[in-house]
Order: C-alpha cells, then structure tokens, then sequence
C-alpha cells in the first residue's frame, strides 16, 4: 500500500483512468525510491509507523510523509510517466529529478561518508 493515495497521483499526473494500474506501479516505485534515497522509510501516518515499529519492519528512523516528501515522489512520479523508457535522447538523464533530491536530502541519513 502507498503512502500517497492513486487518486492524489492520477490528478498531480492528470492521467486517464486507463491508466490507474500503471500510475499505481509508478508510483510504488517513486516511493521506493524517495525511501532508498532517504535510507529510510516514511509511513502516511503515525498509526502505519507505531505498526511497523513493533513488527520490525519500519528500519532505521522512519519519518511520518510530510509535504516535502510528497512532493518529492510526486515529482519522480511525473518523471517516470513522461520518460517511460531509461535515458532520453539528447537530455541529460539523472536518477532522480533534482527537485526531488532538494526536498529529500534534508531527510536524508547514513550519508556513507
């Protein structure tokens, strides 16, 4: 289950409701990787966090999604919906749209240096 409901991700994507399975996997995937860059997981309320706390699963400080960390996937999100394939021809390509990197570093831990 996402941290940020479908319906919030069609309308940020302005997407047809054909493709809500596609928008759904893209954005699990936008999460997933908002939470790898963090080196750690962020729950959609304190209830889904206390629960993941107690059954092992939250890692290392996980953080309540707050409106950066929203926006941050939401913008990985549209990211991943306009560039479907790996790099684009003639643009520079990064992991991560820098908007995204601005509003996650600062919940960013475990730098690795």
């Amino acid at each position: 289950m996402n941290a940020i409901p479908t319906d919030q991700a069609m309308q940020h994507l302005r997407a047809d409701e054909d493709d809500r399975e596609y928008v759904e996997l893209l954005l699990t995937a936008a999460e997933d990787s908002a939470a790898q860059f963090m080196n750690r997981r962020f729950y959609a309320d304190l209830d889904l966090l206390g629960a993941a706390v107690l059954d092992g699963s939250a890692g290392p400080d996980p953080v309540l999604l707050n409106a950066s960390i929203r926006a941050a996937c939401l913008l990985i999100l549209g990211s991943l919906y306009a560039n479907r394939e790996d790099s684009a021809s003639g643009a520079a390509f990064s992991e991560l749209p820098m908007g995204s990197r601005s509003l996650l570093t600062p919940y960013r831990i475990g730098w690795g240096i």
